[in-house]
C-alpha cells in the first residue's frame, strides 16, 4: 500500500470552502480511480494549512492518478489552495485503518 501526502497553504478563511469541494468534487474523482483506498484530510486548528493523505493500492496507480487525474483536482482546490501544494509518496509499513476497514467488512 502507498501514500500520497499533499500539504498545502489555505487561503484565509477558506476551511469550510475547502472542506466542500473535498467532499462535492476531490473525493468523488478518487473513488473513479483504480487502486484508490481512501482517503483523510486534515486542517490545521489556525486554518492555515491542510494535509490529505490519499492510499493507494499499488504505487502504479498513485502515479497514474498523479499524472491523469490530479491536474483537476488542483483546478478544483486553486481557489482554496495559496501557493503549490507539496506531494511526497510513501510506501505504508503499517496502519491500523487498514485492519478496522477489513474488520468492518467482514
Amino acid at each position: 500500500m502507498f501514500s500520497r501526502n499533499v500539504t498545502m497553504r489555505l487561503k484565509p478563511n477558506s476551511v469550510a470552502e475547502f472542506t466542500r469541494t473535498l467532499d462535492q468534487e476531490v473525493i468523488p474523482l478518487l473513488r473513479k480511480q483504480n487502486g484508490f483506498q481512501g482517503e483523510i484530510a486534515f486542517v490545521a486548528p489556525n486554518g492555515t494549512e491542510a494535509l490529505g493523505i490519499s492510499l493507494w493500492d499499488r504505487k502504479e496507480n498513485a502515479e497514474a492518478y498523479s499524472r491523469d487525474t490530479y491536474p483537476a483536482v488542483l483546478k478544483a482546490l486553486a481557489k482554496v489552495v495559496d501557493g503549490t501544494p507539496q506531494v511526497q509518496i510513501y510506501e505504508v509499513c503499517n496502519s491500523t485503518l487498514h485492519q478496522i476497514a477489513a474488520r468492518a467488512g467482514a
